[in-house]
């Protein structure tokens, strides 16, 4: 059978904690870094199927499973919002108090740090990740324009995302895609893109 781009299932949900943290170090593996290697999925993947699964775009290897996806939100503030009374305490107790996790706990704990106001034009925004081997193969921007599509029907005129400036391929890919820098100095360590939803 041939890969897809599909709807998320809940099946998929420890596929997209897998992919997450193999692709979570800058578009690299960042297994073993953190007490546990669901700690990123459940910030920056988990909590956008679970809390708005109908929004999420994945890709299907073509025998069920999910080998990358595109995951995000309608309206950041809204999202936000359910965040912190619904996904925090869903989450609460999972981990402790290792080191390697504080920097990333902190960020969990701080949905709000996603409300910026130079991108409040942007309502929406979005992560995408695919596993190594599914890469520069076209399925990338497949998911996005799939992805872009939903938004757009779902009435979120734009969309942004951050990412690390380091991650040179990805700017490249997002380039391709008609993203645009959006500056907000507010947030020096991460560059931030965005454009439209109409593709």
């Amino acid at each position: 059978m041939q890969p897809e781009i599909r709807g998320y299932r809940p099946t998929d949900l420890d596929a997209v904690y897998d992919i997450c943290v193999r692709t979570a170090d800058a578009g690299g593996d960042a297994r073993g870094q953190n007490s546990s290697d669901r700690l990123v999925g459940d910030i920056f993947a988990a909590p956008y199927v679970v809390l708005e699964p109908g929004v999420a775009r994945i890709l299907d290897d073509g025998h069920g499973n999910a080998v990358g996806y595109v995951v995000g939100t309608v309206d950041t503030a809204a999202f936000v919002k359910r965040y912190r009374e619904e996904w925090l305490p869903v989450t609460a107790g999972r981990y402790g108090n290792d080191p390697r996790d504080e920097m990333w706990l902190e960020l969990h704990h701080y949905p709000e740090r996603m409300l910026m106001p130079e991108l409040a034009a942007y309502p929406a925004h979005l992560h995408i990740d695919l596993l190594p081997e599914w890469q520069g193969r076209g399925f990338g921007r497949g998911l996005m324009w799939s992805f872009l599509a939903g938004l757009h029907a779902a009435g979120a005129p734009r969309v942004h995302l951050g990412m690390a400036p380091r991650n040179t391929a990805a700017r490249a890919f997002y380039d391709r895609l008609g993203f645009e820098h959006v500056p907000v100095p507010s947030d020096p360590g991460a560059l931030y893109l965005g454009r439209d939803t109409a593709v």
